[in-house]
């Protein structure tokens, strides 16, 4: 009889365990899910700092008023950048390092927008991924079923020219 009341205090532990874990993990899923930001690059320092003091960036607000009072001193000053070329130009410099020529193209899916992503930066990292179909080189109809919501890329098989 005790054998069975200890088991039975055990698997009441244990499932209480459980049930702590699951709310845990829930209410920092709840946490981690920020508003998108509210500082967009207008360069208005009136709506950045209201974006800091509501708490809808995933900065803490002494860095986010910095960086909206930076911002706006950059802009006086007529070197606030709005995204752009420059911007464009920068993504597809990170895409320099890759020698293929199949994962260059992927990462410049991955730097223009394309596919799907996941994280944030304030939770460490974002992942971004692009679905990469490669077909074979001796099969003349092929049918494609994507698995991700977002544009496929599409690369040809080794050998193949264009």
């Amino acid at each position: 009889m005790n054998a069975s009341i200890e088991s039975l205090r055990a698997r009441l532990r244990f499932a209480a365990l459980g049930g702590l874990l699951v709310v845990g993990s829930g209410a920092a899923l709840a946490q981690s899910t920020l508003p998108a930001p509210g500082i967009d690059n207008s360069g208005s320092f009136q709506q950045e700092r209201s974006a800091c003091m509501n708490g809808m960036t995933p900065q803490s607000r002494a860095t986010c008023l910095e960086e909206a009072r930076n911002a706006a001193a950059d802009k006086r000053s007529g070197r606030l950048e709005q995204g752009g070329a420059d911007y464009a130009a920068n993504a597809a410099k990170r895409c320099e390092v890759f020698q293929n020529r199949e994962d260059a193209a992927a990462c410049m899916a991955r730097v223009s927008g394309r596919g799907e992503w996941a994280g944030t930066v304030s939770d460490g990292g974002m992942i971004r991924a692009v679905e990469t179909i490669k077909l074979p080189r001796d099969t003349s109809n092929v049918v494609i079923e994507p698995r991700s919501a977002d544009p496929v890329i599409l690369a040809p098989a080794r050998g193949t020219t264009y």
